[in-house]
């Protein structure tokens, strides 16, 4: 697919020229410079033309900070990889010797280049200063009031005619899994070792992720979207507005992605706050795995490490315990078997027959207790959704049953099916008269 790259000097608007190119929020947009770090991709269209739109740090010289060399790598990769690019300036400030510098990089690429004058809604603007770049006739653009964005659309379409649209799988076609954990665990060096490259920074500074960064990877015929979260802090250590966001952003990463790598760190242990991160995972039942990165500098077995671990997330019973090393890329390869068997349970049906036979002999096997002289009756099973598998249980009086009994019949039923690395929801329904009849009920 075609591919237009923001770049820039710093703090110019790119992100939010992004986040209104791509009608999301994806990118956090915040007023200093630096904020953006790694390279953020979204699919975006106009009149009918297809495209990907990049996001990019800011292009500035600081031979002493390794952090700002590695936003500049990014921000070339980008470069290379795009068919268009568009120059984002501040009209406010007119053009500056670090937007000339910018410039001249791009004009050695040969591509396509546009300049778009972001604020340009004010009166100071000074649009005509970004002549002198000789790069074309500038585009004055608001990104925050969405002044000039459609004209900006249709140079970006018009340069992108000749470039040939490639496969798209749709939202149906790709598993999502988001890579969550604490700060410094290995979640952006994992991601880089699934797609092969240098898709995000890696540094031993805590809080280097930023944005949620997403990455596609076709395997085996099938199609994966990787999200790499920022590094969730205990809620008294989030106090920045910008730190906030990012943890803001990790979560909705963890509600809409179909399997979690939940990251941990094989010398520190489960801390609280790792336990904090499963309970959101298993708040919004999501098919689970437990990344134990630099599991090899544990001395003997991993048994023990793995059953450490089980004891302290005993509210993901269901997820899978998987020691690696991302640094040795030890285990890796066996991360992939392990997210298709989770993801398989979490969209996994079973019919109503099978689960019914399940359910009666659990029951004829251990028959519900007495309460209070009265006893559940389980009339009849069925599947009713899945991510995750949801069976409603019709009962003559959900009241009737203790929480041990729903998670004994959870414990048969996993037995019979599985449903390895996934939740599954049970709920219980009292059964009206229409329902006396099971043929009257619909899967």
């Amino acid at each position: 697919m075609a591919t237009v790259a923001l770049v820039g000097r710093p703090n110019v608007g790119k992100s939010a020229l992004f986040n209104r190119l791509t009608e999301t929020r994806r990118a956090i947009v915040e007023d200093f410079e630096g904020v953006t770090r790694d390279r953020l991709y979204e699919v975006t269209e106009w009149n009918g033309k297809t495209f990907t739109v990049v996001d990019t740090g800011g292009i500035w010289e600081d031979d002493k900070e390794s952090l700002l060399t590695m936003t500049l790598e990014q921000t070339q990769i980008a470069i290379k990889e795009a068919d268009v690019l568009v120059l984002v300036v501040d009209g406010l400030s007119g053009a500056t010797a670090a937007d000339e510098d910018v410039a001249r990089i791009l004009r050695r690429t040969r591509k396509p280049v546009i300049v778009a004058v972001n604020k340009a809604e004010s009166k100071y603007a000074l649009v005509s200063d970004f002549y002198r770049l000789g790069l074309g006739n500038p585009e004055p653009v608001s990104a925050m009031h969405g002044e000039g964005i459609g004209d900006l659309l249709d140079l970006i379409v018009a340069q992108l005619k000749d470039v040939s649209e490639g496969f798209e799988a749709t939202d149906a076609d790709i598993i999502r899994i988001a890579i969550a954990g604490r700060p410094n665990v290995g979640k952006s060096s994992l991601l880089n070792w699934f797609i092969g490259e240098t898709r995000t920074l890696v540094t031993p500074i805590a809080g280097t992720t930023r944005d949620v960064v997403d990455a596609q990877v076709a395997r085996s015929g099938r199609r994966y979207c990787f999200l790499d979260t920022a590094g969730l802090r205990r809620p008294n250590r989030i106090d920045e507005k910008l730190e906030a966001k990012t943890v803001q952003r990790s979560l909705e990463a963890i509600r809409s992605a179909d399997v979690v790598l939940m990251v941990v760190n094989a010398e520190d242990g489960i801390s609280a706050q790792d336990q904090r991160i499963a309970g959101q995972i298993e708040k919004h039942k999501k098919a689970t795995v437990v990344v134990v990165n630099k599991a090899d500098l544990i001395k003997g077995t991993t048994i023990p490490l793995q059953d450490e671990v089980r004891e302290h997330l005993k509210f993901l019973p269901y997820a899978s315990v998987m020691p690696t090393s991302v640094v040795n890329e030890w285990h890796l390869d066996a991360l992939w078997t392990e997210i298709d068997q989770a993801y398989h349970a979490y969209v996994e049906r079973i019919s109503t027959h099978a689960i019914n036979r399940v359910v009666d002999e659990a029951v004829h096997l251990n028959p519900p207790p007495n309460h209070k002289g009265r006893q559940l009756k389980i009339y009849y099973a069925t599947q009713v959704s899945i991510r995750p598998p949801h069976i409603v249980l019709f009962v003559n009086d959900p009241e009737l049953t203790h929480f041990s009994y729903e998670r004994y019949l959870e414990h048969r039923i996993r037995e019979a099916f599985g449903f390895a690395g996934s939740p599954i929801r049970l709920s219980l329904r009292g059964r009206t008269s229409r329902e006396r009849d099971p043929k009257t009920v619909r899967q």
